[in-house]
């Protein structure tokens, strides 16, 4: 874990009360997908924790959905903007179970930390598939930029508005894959979890205070004990989850 200053360079919005942050800063600490960070903000006593979207060297990017008043205030702020992050946080996915194959499930909020797994998987020449899934057209982003990566990727929205209508299951009938990573909400894990064909990740939301593993606010019980989903997590392996 680090704490360190970033400076805001672009924040922008991309879809429906969702915004691209990019900010420069030491990014040392990144070095794994599904890792997240947690940002001081003023006059908010806990910390916001944000998954990490990607990271390269001195430049850290952020995608959020305004939920509340710590991410409205966040929307707000324009470039030249310093903001205290930890960095380094959560164990992240491990890409070395992959296969040749993998699948790539993301829901809304959840689609960020999927874009640097992506990168990492394409960079270690494996086939992905992206399946990105939202309510409504007007809520879908990173489509391209998966695209760009080399992904097959492919939209699911429950009304239809674009892509595969309905829901991210639906639009894994008749994909070949060897292993999924997936981050999303917990109904969409539970359909998930019915419907997968192999092993694979899931990435936890989970409401935290410290984002460090003293509070022990976010344990959860799996098949070899409690564990923290911000220090253990957040991402779990589908072997060791109690549904």
């Amino acid at each position: 874990m680090n704490q360190t200053i970033f400076e805001i360079k672009q924040n922008v919005r991309i879809a429906d009360n969702t915004y691209k942050m990019v900010l420069s800063g030491d990014t040392s600490d990144i070095c794994r997908p599904g890792t997240f960070v947690n940002i001081k903000l003023e006059g908010k006593y806990l910390r916001r924790p944000i998954s990490v979207c990607d990271a390269v060297e001195g430049e850290l990017t952020l995608i959020y959905k305004t939920v509340g008043e710590g991410t409205e205030q966040m929307s707000s702020m324009g470039a030249g903007v310093q903001l205290d992050l930890l960095t380094g946080l959560g164990n992240g996915y491990d890409i070395s179970k992959c296969g040749e194959r993998p699948l790539l499930i993301g829901g809304g909020v959840g689609v960020p930390p999927l874009y640097m797994l992506c990168r990492k998987l394409r960079e270690a020449g494996r086939e992905v598939t992206v399946i990105l899934g939202f309510n409504r057209a007007s809520e879908v982003f990173y489509e391209q930029e998966f695209k760009g990566l080399g992904a097959r990727v492919i939209i699911a929205t429950a009304d239809g508005s674009l892509g595969v209508k309905g829901f991210v299951t639906d639009a894994m009938a008749g994909v070949d894959y060897t292993y999924f990573y997936t981050c999303g909400p917990m109904p969409m894990f539970r359909a998930i979890e019915a419907a997968a064909t192999t092993s694979g990740q899931y990435s936890f939301e989970e409401r935290m205070g410290c984002g460090f593993g003293a509070c022990m606010g976010c344990s959860c019980k799996t098949k070899y004990g409690n564990k923290r989903i911000c220090r253990d997590g957040p991402v779990l392996e589908r072997e060791e989850i109690i549904w």
